[in-house]
């Protein structure tokens, strides 16, 4: 997930500390409104208002998560112009005000607290990021107002226990590798890799999702030969890959962050290492930056995932992209997932709002839960805690040069590639 796998590796432990202090000053309480609070869905919640319908958004505009939060800003206007043009919601044309949270917790607590009490905004979005996410559902949920969120997937955005909280993505991030293991277990035993290497960096974007892949691939019969945490603090991956070399397993599950997985395939060619299986969930899905830094003749054969892709079959993807593209410009493959994400909270709203004749915030909560949904993310539906409901994500190879879904066979625009072609083909 190339860009709201924003980890908190880069910004260091103060942020991630910072976070979870913000979280709690915003809310001592996991959710129902405030005692004075104001109503949920501010001044013109009333059935029947043509007023504008005001949807209050913090987004990381600048700071470290700056260019994630332009993505969702992109998305998030790119929906309100097209339900503003086939008529609004329920009649009422769409105005969001987005405020910049500069990627600080105290400041997207601020955005919200003024958002809800001061501007008295309708509905909120989310902003980008777990470590944002937090905080801002507190807030949220003390007010009474539902949480449709583009970027919060880790579990500790879950572990909150937010009745108000939904997540507008396919899955979690802890079933990134989820399609990747179904791939695997279809394979005929034959055809199976009988050996596994699992190497992370210890991070709570990365080593859950590899340690939950080696949990299902190891009961399935695939032999772990190599399982490894490096600290997030390591700047020398050379003896991490060599550990993963001198294992020689069939595969390899690499949950790497950024930097380090640029490294972890580059020394994986300077070595003459190709293993017939090479899964890395995060910095592979990249079309852009992946490509640049370890070399477009090193990229086939290597598989990740994601939630969205401009190839997916989803209901209104091709329609999505056709508007993306014409009021932003650019190819398909740079479309920021994120966008997608945001576009998918207004789809949701948007269907949830046609579905009960109310924008009210209680009436999308009790929907929101008792119903499916169908967007360019899939079809989704929710648990108690927010997270969506069964393993949606794709399964991503890079294939002759491009970034295309191989599984699920419905979703497939092209055959796996297997086994994994020599490095520099």
């Amino acid at each position: 997930m190339r860009r709201r796998i924003l980890s908190g590796r880069a910004l260091g432990a103060g942020c991630v500390a910072a976070a979870l202090i913000a979280g709690a000053a915003a809310c001592s309480s996991g959710g129902g409104a405030a005692a004075g609070a104001v109503p949920a869905g501010g001044a013109a919640a009333a059935a029947g208002s043509r007023q504008p319908l005001v949807i209050g958004i913090s987004l990381s505009l600048t700071g470290d998560f700056g260019d994630t939060g332009k993505a969702a800003e992109r998305g998030y206007e790119l929906w309100a112009d097209q339900v503003n043009k086939s008529g609004g919601i329920l009649g009422r044309p769409v105005e969001l005000k987005i405020v910049d949270d500069t990627t600080s917790a105290t400041q997207v607590v601020t955005n919200y607290e003024s958002l809800i009490t001061q501007d008295h905004v309708d509905l909120v979005f989310g902003p980008v990021s777990s470590l944002l996410t937090v905080p801002a559902a507190r807030v949220a949920a003390r007010y009474g107002y539902a949480f449709l969120e583009p970027a919060g997937g880790a579990q500790t955005v879950f572990d909150l226990h937010l009745h108000n909280l939904f997540l507008a993505q396919a899955s979690p991030v802890l079933d990134l590798g989820q399609s990747f293991v179904d791939y695997i277990l279809s394979l005929p035993a034959s055809q199976r890799p009988k050996t596994a290497a699992y190497s992370s960096v210890d991070n709570p974007f990365a080593s859950p999702v590899v340690a939950l892949v080696q949990q299902q691939l190891q009961a399935a019969g695939i032999k772990t030969v190599l399982s490894q945490t490096y600290p997030s603090e390591q700047a020398d991956l050379g003896p991490v890959v060599a550990r993963v070399v001198a294992a020689k397993p069939d595969l390899v599950v690499d949950g790497t962050q950024g930097e380090d997985g640029y490294e972890t395939v580059k020394d994986f060619v300077q070595q003459k290492f190709s293993p017939r299986f090479l899964f890395m969930p995060n910095d592979a899905s990249d079309p852009v930056d992946f490509p640049a830094q370890v070399g477009i003749g090193n990229v086939d054969g290597i598989y990740t995932a994601d939630t969205w892709s401009p190839l997916a079959k989803d209901p209104g993807n091709a329609a999505f992209i056709k508007a993306y593209l014409g009021q932003y410009g650019g190819t398909a493959d740079q479309i920021d997932p994120t966008s997608a994400e945001a576009y998918t909270c207004g789809e949701v709203l948007q269907e949830v709002a046609a579905k009960t004749g109310s924008v009210a915030n209680a009436a999308i909560i009790s929907a929101l839960h008792a119903g499916t949904f169908s967007t360019i993310e899939g079809t989704l539906s929710w648990n108690a805690d927010g997270a969506t409901d069964g393993h949606g994500t794709l399964l991503l190879q890079w294939v002759n040069h491009e970034l295309v879904p191989v599984y699920p066979v419905a979703d497939a625009a092209a055959p796996p590639l297997n086994p994994k072609p020599a490095w520099g083909a």
